[in-house]
């Protein structure tokens, strides 16, 4: 794919703070559309598959697009980079909207059945396998690398709008006319976002490959996984995201809830812990979005992970609601930091024509591996209690960010200034 030339209109924006650009901001839209999109999707299938059977086929049905996703996320990867991460996003924002606008309609024609729901699941999973990794590798075809940073910034923003606002959209619509409403509402906002990536213009990026002469998929697919693994900084900073992803999910979603039981702190006071995650994460993301950029960044996201462990470990064993709300925001800011960081980092160390793939790699590590931690973490919270098991998850966590801080070329690393 040929990457489209900048031309007059793009370096006309050159040397702009990427809140500024209205290039930028037009990508910032579209992909907030697209969020509120997901968000009120997913409201609308738990609403639809419960109504449609029972608990445990609505289970079943929220968790189908799982698999596809996981299974197709690294081909996903190959084709980003083959065709380009923005056209694949189009594509893939255009197929959801239509597959959610199809159910809508047949939700108004007839009633809620749980098989256009599960294939509705399925789709959507499958098209996020090469939705994901496209939109990991666009924002440095939008922006120059010095903005990354701060484009991550503007990223974690919108995705704490989205799930702020998504989840009240999503129940309007249920209430204004049911379940099929919800899904139209969702395929709206997110067709919002096609002809707004379209009128983005892309950056010319140096060795960007993408017109060399092509193996097959498995070939492209076997190098990209070699340039992650060669890479000085790449392959630690992949084990540091693993291990960070890996630890904290599971006290941070089940455990968390387990936790609110014990202590007596009810659904309210579960839903303040959350609240003060989210502050501190849209804290990190808004402090990224005004400097722009953070010196050492590589040593920064160490340290940063090594502290976020400690808050985490600490949340079991903070008995007062008002306490743990303030280590939640404590480890929604140091988690925030460390997870743009990482973000900012990838796009910047990795080859240009490997952006897809080394995206495709990191949403595996978090999307594959750290949901498995979730019921070993629930059943082992059962047995021992919610101390042992947040400590050695935190303990998980900071191994991470002690791999960040030993691997010499992760720590030295820096972002473009």
């Amino acid at each position: 794919m040929t990457v489209t030339a900048a031309g007059p209109a793009a370096h006309d924006t050159a040397g702009r703070p990427a809140h500024r650009d209205p290039g930028v901001l037009r990508w910032l839209a579209a992909y907030t559309s697209s969020m509120l999109g997901d968000s009120v999707y997913y409201l609308a299938l738990s609403w639809a598959a419960v109504r449609a059977g029972t608990p445990t086929q609505a289970g079943i049905v929220m968790s189908v697009s799982a698999l596809p996703r996981a299974a197709l996320l690294l081909a996903g990867g190959v084709i980003a980079d083959r065709l380009g991460p923005r056209r694949v996003v189009i594509g893939s924002d255009a197929v959801r909207c239509a597959a959610a606008l199809a159910v809508a309609a047949l939700l108004f024609l007839t009633g809620p059945g749980l098989w256009p729901l599960a294939l509705l699941a399925l789709v959507f999973g499958a098209v996020d396998a090469v939705f994901l990794p496209a939109v990991g590798a666009l924002p440095a075809r939008i922006t120059a690398p010095d903005q990354l940073a701060r484009v991550q910034g503007l990223r974690g923003l919108a995705v704490r709008f989205a799930s702020v606002a998504g989840a009240p959209l999503g129940g309007l619509g249920v209430a204004l006319g049911g379940a099929a409403t919800a899904f139209a509402l969702a395929g709206l906002l997110i067709a919002v976002s096609v002809p707004l990536l379209v009128s983005v213009r892309l950056r010319d990026l140096p060795a960007d490959g993408t017109d060399a002469p092509r193996g097959t998929a498995w070939t492209d697919l076997k190098d990209g996984l070699r340039h992650i693994r060669r890479h000085r900084v790449l392959a630690p900073l992949m084990l540091t995201i693993a291990l960070g992803d890996l630890g904290f999910a599971g006290p941070l979603n089940v455990g968390l809830t387990l936790l609110a039981d014990r202590r007596g702190w009810g659904a309210a006071g579960m839903g303040w812990v959350l609240a003060g995650f989210g502050a501190g994460a849209g804290a990190a993301s808004l402090l990224l979005t005004v400097r722009g950029r953070v010196p050492r960044a590589g040593l920064v996201t160490g340290c940063a992970c090594v502290t976020g462990s400690v808050a985490v470990g600490a949340l079991a064993f903070v008995p007062a609601l008002a306490a743990a709300v303030g280590v939640a925001v404590l480890v929604g800011l140091l988690t925030g930091l460390s997870g743009a960081l990482c973000g900012a980092l990838l796009q910047t160390q990795a080859d240009p024509a490997h952006l897809g793939r080394v995206a495709a790699v990191a949403g595996l590590v978090s999307l594959g591996l750290a949901p498995l931690s979730m019921p070993f973490a629930a059943a082992a919270i059962g047995v021992w209690g919610p101390g042992p098991v947040f400590a050695v998850s935190a303990a998980v966590c900071g191994l991470g960010g002690a791999v960040a801080l030993v691997a010499p070329g992760l720590r030295r690393a820096e972002l473009p200034g």
